[in-house]
């Protein structure tokens, strides 16, 4: 079984090389579908590095939000399932052969692997960690890393205005054409931040992106678990200068 694979860029040449190696590592890709948001810098001699390699990859642009760029990527997928990856993860050992096995049952239209934040070594912080990063994924979904059955996103017209929160959309989509979303442990990426995100200024143009795009009952349920977020990025930061 081969599945399409889609990953929006933007220049993403900071991560995008080991992102496209994880993907074609472990996932059985039929085609990987890169829609770029015109990047600058090297992120499209990357894409067409791969596409000399494999031979299978298409290169679409899309200048408007996440949510126009992703709804682009549905419509070039021809497989029965097809990925979500973002361009700044990599993706666990055979994390395809690891959520096959939910894709066996009828009910089940996404799986969606965790994401472990890189550089996170402390036991028991990366166990909350875990325990918080799925409690915001019950409430807004998550494309870092996700597996979707194509017939459950049939017809879905995502906001083009939805720049952030596009990933609670296609959630709520496919749980409303009656479908289970499994929500995994294992599999899972490692997503590298940027360095601007553990930065107080970073912290708080987040904050600033959900409001002026999500719902302020969406914001209110998420204040609590990414106030986590927001004082662990300060401690990393913190860390990081006096080298703790």
């Amino acid at each position: 079984m081969q599945i399409d694979v889609v990953v929006l860029t933007k220049n993403s040449e900071r991560m995008l090389e080991e992102c496209l190696n994880s993907i074609y590592e472990n996932v059985p890709v039929n085609r990987l579908i890169v829609v770029d948001g015109y990047s600058t810098d090297k992120t499209v001699e990357i894409v067409e590095k791969f596409k000399r390699k494999y031979g299978n990859v298409i290169l679409i642009q899309e200048g408007g939000t996440r949510g126009a760029a992703r709804e682009k990527g549905i419509k070039e997928v021809i497989t029965d399932w097809f990925m979500f990856v973002d361009s700044d993860v990599v993706l666990c050992d055979k994390w395809f052969e690891k959520a096959r096995k939910y894709m066996e049952k009828d009910e089940v239209g996404a799986i969606w692997g965790i994401e472990v934040w890189h550089g996170m070594k402390n036991s028991k912080v990366l166990k909350l960690f875990l325990w918080i990063t799925r409690k915001i994924f019950e409430i807004r979904g998550g494309t870092h890393d996700i597996l979707i059955k194509l017939e459950a996103v049939k017809n879905m017209k995502i906001p083009k205005e939805l720049h952030v929160f596009e990933d609670a959309y296609i959630k709520e989509w496919i749980a409303k054409q009656g479908y289970k979303i499994v929500a995994c442990y294992n599999p899972y990426c490692i997503h590298y931040r940027p360095d601007s995100v553990w930065t107080l200024k970073g912290s708080l143009k987040l904050v600033s992106d959900y409001l002026k795009n999500g719902s302020l009952k969406l914001v209110l349920k998420l204040l609590p678990p990414y106030s986590f977020y927001a004082v662990y990025s300060l401690y990393r930061n913190l860390a990081t200068k006096i080298k703790l």
